[in-house]
């Protein structure tokens, strides 16, 4: 089965990775074809550029940031630029590869740029697959500080206050002081024996960090010490083997209100209560993706790429979409009044958030589109496997 799961943390296992990656193990599910369909909405593309060399076929999180009037954008092998964001027009270029050849990336073959960017407090913030965490200057792009982590940065730092926390894929959750890359503290997750490569950001709320675990769990860790204040399971991992047994919490936790809302791979989506972290309820659902959110509608990516809306109030189902299924879709976005997801062809399919009928559909970039598209001002910023960089408007 071509479910396109992510890249596991094992060697030598790909036929036994096909067969964990299917529930059956003689059916195979087909990747869907894309089918005609009564298009009610136009999208366009306002500009776009390349950033370098895109991140190729490789397993990336790399997106777009938008902050300061600057789309900022950057390529696996260390290339960032900086565009304005109205005119599309280049404001700065940096060799992030260049600014640690002799030092912290001697022995790399390029910057394997892999986490983020984030974009606060007046810098801009990535991580490699090296385990670099580098702050540059978001006016200018030069760098100011770096700091060497315990695992790979798969996904996005976050900036609270006075720290910049991320996520490794060594299972250690690590806090730096944001001005000056200054180790504060480190919390450490159980690592299971087979896990997928992959991690997911944090939430921030209320002087804690909320962030899923790869034993299945969501965690809380206080913002002033790293220490946990509550875990809590939301899924407990089954099987006779490894591969059934995962359970990854590989998405950022979503809070709102006095609710969050979490979902494993290979386990359950659930609502739970932040400040204790008991269940409300639990629902079957397998993905690591964000989730995205309208009023009381949950929107889920699973990982068959079929798409759902899910109330949140309950957990039921209001609709589902399986016409793109298997086409290794993207996590949802919100944008206007349409869930939006990007598919391994390199289109963009507009939703229906009410009814999740496919309405709009253009296409970006013809190596593919990875990682989750991001809205800002109006417009939604989106890059592809080749480095293409496109801002996409509904007229």
């Amino acid at each position: 089965m071509k479910s396109w799961c992510k890249s596991l943390l094992a060697a030598s296992l790909s036929m036994a990775l096909l067969s964990a990656c299917s529930s059956s193990d003689s059916i195979e599910e087909p990747i869907a074809e894309l089918q005609e369909f009564n298009a009610t909405v136009f999208p366009q593309i306002s500009w776009q550029a390349q950033v370098g060399d895109g991140v190729g076929q490789y397993y990336s999180q790399l997106q777009p940031a938008v902050r300061y009037g600057k789309i900022f954008a950057a390529d696996r092998d260390g290339v960032i630029e900086a565009f304005d964001e109205k005119t599309g027009d280049k404001v700065w270029e940096k060799d992030f590869s260049e600014a640690f050849r002799d030092g912290a990336l001697a022995k790399n073959k390029g910057a394997r740029l892999s986490g983020g960017l984030v974009a606060a407090r007046d810098k801009l913030f990535v991580g490699s697959e090296s385990g670099v965490l580098a702050a540059l200057n978001a006016e200018t792009g030069e760098l100011e500080w770096h700091a060497r982590t315990q695992g790979e940065l798969l996904s996005l730092p976050t900036v609270a206050e006075d720290l910049v926390v991320v996520n490794t894929g060594s299972g250690l959750l690590e806090a730096f002081n944001v001005d000056t890359g200054e180790s504060k503290w480190r919390y450490e997750a159980l690592m299971p024996s087979l896990t997928l490569r992959g991690t997911g950001g944090t939430a921030y709320e209320a002087g804690g960090f909320f962030v899923g675990t790869p034993d299945g769990k969501v965690a809380v860790v206080i913002k002033d010490n790293g220490q946990p204040a509550w875990e809590q399971a939301i899924y407990t991992p089954k099987g006779g083997n490894e591969f059934a047994r995962m359970a990854d919490v590989d998405m950022t936790p979503l809070i709102i209100g006095d609710n969050l809302y979490a979902v494993s791979f290979n386990g359950n989506l659930v609502a739970m209560e932040v400040r204790t972290g008991r269940i409300l309820w639990s629902r079957k659902y397998s993905s690591f993706h964000d989730l995205a959110v309208s009023g009381y509608s949950l929107f889920l990516v699973d990982d068959h790429s079929r798409v759902y809306s899910v109330d949140r109030r309950n957990g039921l189902e209001q609709w589902s979409n399986s016409e793109l299924a298997n086409r290794s879709l993207t996590a949802p976005v919100l944008f206007n009044d349409y869930i939006v997801v990007g598919d391994y062809e390199g289109y963009l399919h507009f939703l229906d958030r009410n009814n999740g009928n496919i309405v709009g559909r253009i296409r970006i970039d013809s190596d593919g589109l990875y990682s989750t598209p991001v809205v800002a001002d109006g417009k939604l910023y989106v890059q592809g496997r080749s480095g293409e960089l496109a801002a996409v408007t509904l007229p």
